[in-house]
């Protein structure tokens, strides 16, 4: 059965290319990606599975599935992301992500058939997950489609990230992100600066105080942000300023407090300019990723098995809605390679990279290592067993 959908990756490999590549040619960011989510759900119509738009009220969201047997038994779910960077495009590789996802879906469809005829029960779900990245307003469609509920009677979930290296995944931390926006008073900054209230100071302060708080937090916590608005003319004194920042940690406890300390820094910041604060979220939070081992396991027997070396060392770094999925069913997001360690993602770098050759290679080796590895949770119970008994001790 391996053998087979391993063919059958190898045989549609064109046609995930060149869905790869139209994504790549047309980014599109998170809830903006009309042309994705419909491309890469009528492939999975075409091939045979009954597909569900516009879940979890986010319009570019699908779930794709098709169950075998008499459906009662495990349900396996594949990930897709699709969205792309502001002026970058898919400098993270999510064309790369979706293609083996859909790619890995539709090569495991007569694998079903199959194993219903050996006895076999259950239901595969290819689901595309809208809006990772968190440059827009409430990103984290993962985070949406958990609290909806479509991952309830999910037994275990997968998806895979382009990366410099093939590896079972990491650690991700957990993220808040927040959009701080200051009050203060216009005048003229020369005539009368008496008179104003300085905005922009308040966001100065603000950064101030978040460099000298990484002095008094764990190694692991990330504070970062940029100013998207500052004022307009050097002699008006600016009335209105605003950051858009991320915090992360390793854990989402510890993020509590240091999100707390976060808003002591702006508030202190507003109070030390004479201005006022406002806070408001701008995406979803994500949790922090819970790979689980054992399911990492099979998933690196498998691409071994393809003749390719992993890294099982768990590493990691940045933030995931996958992180949420995580700590709901047994998950895991491993790493296929695209670039040479030199290269960061988030690059023009990366972007290039997801269009080229190494794109298409690490395209092909997660499609037929994810369904190898699907393969396994349907036939294995102990596997499976396995699984649910690490996830439920984390």
């Amino acid at each position: 059965m391996k053998q087979a959908v391993v063919a059958r990756v190898d045989d549609s490999a064109a046609v995930l290319w060149d869905a790869a590549l139209d994504m790549h040619a047309h980014p599109e960011l998170g809830h903006q990606e009309h042309r994705a989510a419909a491309l890469l759900s009528d492939m999975l119509e075409e091939a045979g599975f009954e597909v569900e738009r516009g879940v979890a009220d986010m319009q570019t969201s699908f779930l794709a599935q098709k169950t075998f047997g008499d459906g009662n038994g495990p349900r396996v779910a594949i990930l897709a992301e699709y969205d792309a960077l502001p002026n970058m495009g898919h400098a993270c590789g999510h064309n790369i992500i979706a293609a083996s996802a859909v790619g890995a879906g539709m090569a495991l469809l007569p694998t079903l058939d199959a194993l219903a005829e050996e006895g076999f029960a259950g239901t595969l779900l290819v689901i595309g997950t809208p809006a990772e990245e968190g440059a827009v307003d409430d990103a984290g469609g993962k985070v949406l489609m958990v609290e909806a509920g479509i991952f309830d009677d999910v037994d275990c979930a997968l998806m895979i990230h382009p990366s410099s290296l093939n590896g079972i995944g990491g650690r991700s931390l957990a993220r808040e992100a927040m959009e701080i926006t200051y009050h203060g008073k216009s005048s003229h900054a020369a005539a009368s600066p008496e008179a104003g209230r300085n905005a922009l100071d308040a966001a100065i302060q603000t950064f101030n105080g978040w460099n000298a708080l990484r002095q008094h937090v764990t190694d692991d916590v990330r504070i970062h942000g940029v100013i998207t608005e500052g004022g307009h003319s050097p002699n008006i004194v600016p009335d209105r300023a605003q950051i858009r920042m991320y915090a992360r940690a390793a854990e989402v406890e510890y993020l509590d407090y240091v999100v707390e300390r976060i808003k002591d820094c702006a508030e202190g910041g507003a109070r030390a300019a004479g201005c006022t604060a406002e806070f408001r979220n701008t995406g979803q939070r994500y949790a922090n990723m819970k790979p689980n081992l054992t399911f990492a396991g099979a998933y690196a027997e498998n691409v071994r098995a393809l003749g390719e070396d992993i890294d099982e060392t768990l590493r990691g770094g940045g933030s995931t809605d996958m992180g949420n999925v995580s700590h709901a069913v047994p998950s895991i997001h491993p790493y296929v390679a695209i670039v040479p360690p030199s290269v960061a993602g988030h690059s023009i770098e990366f972007a290039a990279a997801a269009a080229s050759e190494a794109g298409k290679r690490g395209m092909l080796l997660g499609a037929k290592a994810m369904a190898m590895t699907v393969v396994d949770c349907f036939t294995d119970p102990a596997l499976r067993e396995a699984m649910k008994e690490e996830f439920d001790r984390a």
